[in-house]
């Protein structure tokens, strides 16, 4: 499935990572947010935004704003480029239309092997009962 580029709409904020690392961390603004409206943009349908509000709305605040964040790397490039790459793959992953399930019948070969294990665990269990006299 194609999705247009929509790197035009990405707004991008830079702050200061959490977690340990020293001077680098107190003094860099290496975190980046990805911030997408998916409401406004031009790059989908109108189906297709339902379909994203609806997939990702743990990823969405209340103005609307897909929101994706990365501090993985000290450098702020590449957390723009991952934050990118993760805005791709969850759309992507949104969009895909799940197959419907094919109902199936059980085998020949399969009902015969049900009812033999059937006749065994039913033969074991008589054999556990008292004799009869």
């Amino acid at each position: 499935m194609y999705i247009a580029d929509c790197s035009s709409e990405f707004v991008f904020t830079a702050s200061r990572s959490s977690g340990a690392g020293g001077q680098n961390v107190n003094k860099v603004n290496s975190k980046v947010e990805l911030r997408f409206h998916i409401a406004s943009s031009n790059c989908f349908t109108d189906a297709q935004k339902i379909l994203l509000h609806a997939k990702l709305q743990s990823h969405i605040t209340d103005d609307g704003y897909l929101c994706i964040r990365s501090q993985v790397s000290r450098s702020q490039l590449q957390n723009k480029e991952i934050c990118v790459q993760k805005f791709y793959e969850y759309i992507t992953r949104a969009l895909q239309v799940a197959k419907s399930r094919k109902a199936t019948k059980p085998t020949h070969a399969s009902k015969i092997e049900r009812l033999h294990r059937k006749k065994i665990a039913s033969e074991i269990k008589n054999m556990r009962k008292p004799p009869e006299f």
